[in-house]
């Protein structure tokens, strides 16, 4: 299991792959939403501050759960798209 800081490893252990599917879609989306307001906030002066204050903490927490979901699913044997597996080898 990865080692996380803000995601709990065994949470998703009683989803079923469906429900696995579906937590990590959500979160895929918000990992993706939170990396575009933190590059848009690179751009601005002070974008740095903004990043850690107000973004880099839920991101690393998204990335965290979306490696744990990941997890949870190669060890449920849940087949998983093919755009899942070449996301968590770009990763």
């Amino acid at each position: 299991r990865p080692l996380a800081w803000f995601a709990d490893p065994g949470k998703y252990q009683y989803n079923t792959c469906e429900q696995i599917a579906g937590q990590k879609k959500n979160l895929t989306t918000r990992e993706q939403e939170l990396r575009q307001l933190m590059d848009k906030a690179d751009q601005s002066a002070g974008g740095a501050v903004v990043n850690v204050l107000a973004y880099k903490a839920d991101h690393v927490a998204a990335r965290e759960e979306l490696k744990v979901l990941e997890g949870t699913a190669r060890s449920k044997n849940c087949e998983t798209s093919d755009k899942w597996r070449s996301n968590t080898v770009v990763r």
